[in-house]
This record gives structure tokens, sequence and C-alpha cells, in this order.
């Protein structure tokens, strides 16, 4: 008999770079290359912490994709939400590359498109879940999955040496809203045919037992107009989350109440589910907001942006008694259908603590079901692992103790803990025939977004913002005539941020006597330049400032020489 020809194994490899959502919430993105191909799955935005005052938005840095964009076949998005959709602007500012993705998540993404100018018209290529899509030696499959959003999927990634799961954002809903349960029997087909790698969330890992379905929170909802039958209700949720909003307008209409939505994220997203069919609006419940008042309180529904207590938010303006068409008072009944994202606790207690002072009534989740998560808790994980049998597991998508815990997970469903790699964004992590390892890194970090400016706001001008936030600001103005080492005028002192100077007379007439001595001395030298007065003004005021108050506050020097 003829031998069998002997399987040739692939000499390629593969590299899989998280640029994002690892040891921290949102930003999410996560590049795969086999050779000379390269993709990337999500391009998702952060939003800034306390210690960045005035950014708008965190972003990836793109230098790396940048540098490879000849092998860049294109960006595969799993779902709609900001934290793997909101960066793709940025990245089309400066790389012309096909994106992909379910139909409500690229028509959130085409609102976004007309707030930016690009350089070109962005190829947008629209794909259902259990499409297949070929991108050079892979192939990227749709798998649909239940989350917070509709239209969400995981990706299969097919290489000469296997198969790469990336999970994107799931939970297992049995009862959803939109009637289609996440496909575990495509999930367990690739776990029978061999996955290489599972790139699994994180963000619930350190919760037990499964994630409530969606339609509890209908039930709460049928709950709360029934009991608040007179009152206006204002119900503040994640404009994204299609199903949640569809359940309240269905409420209202039957209880006979019209609808009427605010915020320009919710109505963004309203209409483009709207249009595509993922939402269904009965005849005549929605309303625009400026006809609200010929309504009684108890015919009305407000849907709202502003659960995580954005300062510009409807509800926090509302809240504030800053909203245009919308006053607030003893009639309302707020609503917070949402939970906070870590960091944004502070904020949604500002807007409870401010209704409660008005008078208005507040329910959110610790007093009544008002919200279900929309990611796996551990049940939920265990699951994902038991039915793809991976060979290696990354966690992905969390803060570090979101990634610790998913791993602790991985290693009780049996997988060696030598196969489990915890990464870091500009990881590199290289399989090939021989196995994996770990393989150098690329460049990754935060890019700042402050206004029209994207990346011009460093780790100097933070540093500075958050100098003059602590300590106020002094400005020191004199004029010179460095030739002849002459005072022309000053030196004056103007103070922002560090004393009310009508309160410290004495103070700030002390300070200008050492300016002036600082000055003085400093022009006594020959060949003094601007530098170094301002140096020697700079020192003396510091050291005089700390000695009478402890606090040090930026000092600007000003020196014009005539």
């Amino acid at each position: 008999m003829p031998r069998k020809p002997k399987k040739v194994k692939p000499q390629g490899k593969i590299r899989i770079i998280p640029l994002g959502g690892l040891g921290e919430i949102g930003k999410n993105m996560t590049v795969i290359e086999y050779e000379n191909d390269m993709i990337v799955v999500d391009c998702g935005l952060g939003f800034p912490d306390e210690d960045m005052p005035g950014i708008d938005l965190v972003i990836q840095d793109f230098s790396y994709l940048e540098a490879n964009q000849d092998k860049l076949r294109g960006v595969f998005l799993t779902h709609g939400h900001e934290d793997h959709i909101g960066a793709v602007p940025y990245l089309l500012r400066s790389i012309n590359t096909p994106i992909y993705g379910t139909p409500l998540t690229l028509g959130i993404i085409r609102n976004k498109l007309e707030e930016h100018v690009l350089p070109w018209k962005a190829d947008l290529r629209t794909v259902n879940a259990g499409d297949t899509v070929e991108v050079g030696e892979m192939s990227v499959e749709f798998i649909h999955v239940n989350h917070s959003i509709a239209d969400a999927c995981a990706l299969a990634v097919r290489t000469p040496l296997g198969i790469l799961l990336h999970t994107g954002d799931f939970k297992l809903d049995t009862t959803p809203i939109d009637g289609e349960m996440m496909d575990l029997v495509r999930l367990g087909e690739l776990g029978r045919e061999g996955v290489l790698l599972l790139m699994c969330e994180s963000t619930n890992a350190e919760r037990p037992g499964h994630t409530q379905s969606e339609r509890n929170v209908g039930e709460s909802l049928e709950y709360i107009f029934n009991t608040h039958r007179s009152k206006r209700i204002i119900i503040a949720t994640f404009s994204s989350n299609v199903h949640r909003v569809q359940q309240i307008i269905d409420t209202s209409a039957r209880h006979g109440r019209r609808v009427a939505i605010t915020g320009r994220s919710m109505l963004n997203i309203v209409c483009a589910a709207t249009e595509l069919g993922y939402m269904k609006v009965p005849t005549g419940v929605l309303v625009d907001i400026n006809d609200i008042k010929r309504f009684k309180p108890g015919e009305i529904t407000l849907i709202t942006t502003g659960s995580q207590g954005e300062p510009m938010s409807a509800l926090y303006r509302m809240a504030f008694s800053d909203h245009s068409q919308v006053t607030l008072g003893q009639n309302d009944l707020v609503v917070l259908s949402a939970s906070a994202i870590p960091g944004n606790e502070k904020l949604v207690g500002r807007i409870i603590n401010e209704l409660s002072k008005n008078e208005v009534e507040v329910l959110h989740d610790a007093v009544v079901e008002v919200h279900v998560s929309g990611h796996a808790c551990q049940e939920e994980l265990k699951l994902m692992q038991a039915l793809t049998k991976p060979k290696y597991f990354m966690p992905i998508h969390g803060e570090s103790r979101h990634l610790s815990a998913n791993r602790e997970l991985a290693k009780r469903m049996g997988i060696h803990p030598n196969n489990i790699f915890l990464s870091e964004i500009g990881k590199v992590l290289e399989i090939d025939s021989a196995g994996a390892r770990w393989a150098g890194t690329v460049p990754a970090g935060n890019i700042l977004v402050d206004g029209y400016g994207v990346g011009d706001v460093g780790n100097i001008v933070l540093r500075d913002r958050r100098h003059l936030a602590q300590d106020g600001l002094i400005v020191v103005v004199a004029t010179v005539d460095l030739d002849e080492g002459m005072i022309l005028s000053g030196p004056d002192i103007v103070s922002r941020g560090f004393v009310y100077v009508r309160e410290s007379e004495d103070l700030m007439e002390e300070a200008r006597r050492v300016a002036l001595d600082a000055l003085m001395n400093a022009l006594e030298y020959g060949n003094a330049d601007r530098v170094f007065l301002k140096k020697c003004m700079k020192d003396s005021l510091t050291k005089y400032l700390y000695q009478k108050t402890k606090r040090k506050p930026m000092i600007l020097p000003v020196i014009m020489n005539l």
C-alpha cells in the first residue's frame, strides 16, 4: 500500500496584539496578524480618569497600525457600543481601511461619522451573523451572541494554524427580547473542530452565577408604571441598549402614555434602530420633547441619556434645572436604568442627591431591579470555555482584577496554567506550530482627545493642568532694560486660584518685594538674560510662598526687554 503523505505543518506565525481594553475599562482593540495579513477587532474609546482634567476622550495609539497599514485588511466590529466603535472616526483620519460590522453597528457609526471630516469616504461593509469574510490567508466568521445591544457577534478568525475565537461582549440570555439566543450550536461545532485560542471577555468574571435576562427589567418596569400612574416617569439608560428602550416604549404604550426622547446620542440611536427595523414604535406614541407640556404628568414618559451622571447629559441638566424643555418636581419619578461604570459612582451620586434635594423620587438598581448586566458572569464564562475547548486562553476586556479572575476560571476548567496568557496592551503573543510564547512589544498607550485636538495634550500638559487645579497660578510681570541692567516697571503679580488677593494683600505685597529683590540681584550679574532673570524670580517666589503657605502654585514669570 502506498504511504499516506505526511501532513506538512504550516510555517507561518500568528501574532495577537491588544492595543486597548486590557487593564482598563473601554478602549477595546485587538490586532491579529498572520504573515502578511493583519486585521483589527474593535476600535473603541475610553473615558478620561479624574487625573485627566479637560480631556474629552481617550483613544489608542495607532502608530503600529499606521506603520503596517499595507498589511491591514480591515477592522471587524463585534457590536455598536462606544467602547468598541467610538475610535473608528479617529482611526479613519489616518488609515483608509474597510470597516466590517452588522447593520445596527454600522448604522450607529454612520451617524458618528457625520460629525467628523475625513480625507476619504469611509468604506463601511455590512455583514450579518453567520457570514464569513475572506481576508488574505485568514477568514472571519460572525457568530450571534446576546448582549445589551442588538446585533452583537463573536468572531471566529480562521488561520492556517487554527481557529482564534474572540467572544466580544456577551451573555447567555435564554429569553432575549429579540427572540434569538446566542448561537451555542455554532460555538460547540467550532469546539469540536478545535479552537486554538479563546480570547474571552472578563468584565463580570468576579461575579458568581448567571447574568439575569433583559426581560426581568420589563417586569420591573411594569411594576413601576402600575404604582406611579399619576407621575411623569423619566427613565435614563444607555442609549445603545435598544432592547431596553423598546421595553420602555412598549410598557408606556400599554399604559396609555406618550413617549418623548431627549439627548443627542439617544435620538441618534433610536432613529438608526427604527430605520433598520431593530425597534418598532406604535403609531402615535412618540411625541416631540417641545410638546410634553400639553399632557398631564401621568400621560408622559421621557427616555433620556445621563445614566452615568455625565455633566453635559440631558438628565444632568434636568437635575440642575438647566434643561430648556424639562423642569423636574414632585410630580416626577426618575428611574436610573443602568449601573454606574467604575469611576462614575460620584457623578451618579451627585445627580441622585440633587434630585432628592428637589423632592424628586429616584429609583435605581439598589432599590428595584431596573438594570441587568450585558456581560457574562462566571457560569456563562465557564460554559463558553466548555463549548469551545480552547488549547490556549487569553482573558480580555477588563481591569487587571477582572482578567485575573477569568484566568482562575480557566484553570478550574482544566486549561494548563502555561497555556493561559494574561497580556497587556502592546504585548505580543506569538503562536506557531511549535507553541505559543511572548514575543516583545509594540508601541501602545493612550492618546488624549481634547476638543478638536487629538494627541496634542501629553503628560507635560496634563501635569501642568493638575498643578493649576491643585495649587493655582501666579504670574509675575516685569519690564527691564537688559543693556543698562535697569528695571523699568514692575514686577507686578497676578494671582488666579491661589489666594483671594483682596484678603491677602500683605502676602502679595511681600511676594512682590521678594520678586523685586530677586530681579535686582539677578540684574547685577553681567550678561544676565531673560531666562536667567525668570529662573531667579521663580525660585525666590517658590521658596517664599511655600514658607508662608505650604503651597506651591505654578509661577509664570514674564520678562519684557525694552
